[in-house]
C-alpha cells in the first residue's frame, strides 16, 4: 500500500505542473514565441523519454513483439479517441487560440465544447501518468526521468491551454477545475498503474508500457509539434532536440 500511495504522489507532482502552466498561462501574458519554444522544448523532452524509458523498457522487458503492438494499439487508441473528440470542439485544446480558425471553440460556437476539452485534456494525461505507477513495479523505485519529463512536458501543456480557453471566454473556475481535475486524475492514473498490473507477467507489463508510449507519440505529433510550429517554425527543431538531449542526459546520468 505504501508504494501505491508514493506512486499516486509522483502522479499528483507529475500533473500539479498542468495546474501550474493554467495558472501562467491564464494570469499572465506570456508571448506566443515563449508559448510555442516551451512547447517544443517539453516535445523533445518527451520524445527521449518515450525512447529510452518507455519503448526501450518494454522491449527490454517483453522482447519486439510486445513493444510494436503495444505501441502500435496505443497510437491507434489514441488517434481513434481524439478524431471523436475533435469533432466535438477538442481539435486545437492545445492551442493557445492565436491564429484564427486555429482557436478553441467558444459554448456558443459548439455546444458540448467544454466537456469536450476536458476529455481531451484527460485523453492526454492519463497515459503519461499511468507509466510513472508502472516504472515502480521495476525494482520498487520510480524512474525520475519519467517524472521529469512528464513534469517539464505538462507545464507549456497547460500554459498554451489555458490561455486559449481564456481566449474562449472560458472563466477562471471553469479552467482551474478542469486542470485540478485531470492532477487528481493523474494521481488515480499513477496509482492503478501500479495496483493494477502489480501481479501481471513482464510481458503484460510490457505490453501496456508500450500501449502509453504510442499514445504519448501521438500526441506529441498531432498537438504539441503543431502548435510549437506554428509559432517558432523557424527555431523549433533546435529547440526540440535541446529537450531531448536534456531528457537524454537525464536518463543516463
Amino acid at each position: 500500500m505504501s508504494e501505491a500511495i508514493q506512486a499516486g504522489g509522483w502522479g499528483l507532482l507529475a500533473g500539479s505542473a498542468l495546474l501550474l502552466g493554467a495558472v501562467i498561462g491564464y494570469g499572465l501574458r506570456v508571448p506566443q514565441q515563449v508559448i510555442a519554444l516551451v512547447m517544443a522544448f517539453g516535445a523533445g523532452v518527451l520524445l527521449s523519454a518515450v525512447s529510452f524509458e518507455l519503448v526501450g523498457e518494454a522491449y527490454e522487458q517483453g522482447g519486439l513483439a510486445p513493444a510494436v503492438v503495444g505501441t502500435l494499439g496505443g497510437a491507434a487508441a489514441y488517434t481513434v479517441g481524439n478524431l471523436w473528440l475533435a469533432r466535438r470542439g477538442a481539435r486545437h485544446r492545445k492551442r493557445s487560440g492565436h491564429h484564427t480558425g486555429q482557436a478553441q471553440p467558444t459554448e456558443q460556437q459548439q455546444s458540448g465544447s467544454g466537456l469536450a476539452l476536458a476529455l481531451g485534456a484527460l485523453l492526454d494525461g492519463v497515459p503519461e501518468s499511468a507509466v510513472i505507477g508502472v516504472s515502480l513495479l521495476d525494482g520498487g523505485a520510480v524512474s525520475l526521468v519519467t517524472v521529469a519529463a512528464v513534469f517539464i512536458s505538462n507545464v507549456p501543456e497547460g500554459l498554451s491551454s489555458s490561455a486559449g480557453m481564456k481566449k474562449a471566454g472560458r472563466g477562471k473556475g471553469y479552467v482551474f477545475a478542469v486542470w485540478g481535475a485531470i492532477a487528481a486524475a493523474s494521481t488515480v492514473a499513477a496509482i492503478l498503474g501500479y495496483v493494477v498490473l502489480g501481479g501481471f507477467s513482464a510481458t503484460v507489463i510490457a505490453g501496456v508500457t508500450a500501449v502509453a508510449a504510442g499514445a504519448i507519440l501521438a500526441m506529441i505529433a498531432d498537438t504539441m509539434i503543431p502548435e510549437a510550429f506554428e509559432e517558432a517554425h523557424l527555431a523549433i527543431g533546435l529547440v526540440t532536440v535541446a529537450g531531448f538531449l536534456v531528457s537524454f542526459a537525464l536518463s543516463h546520468a
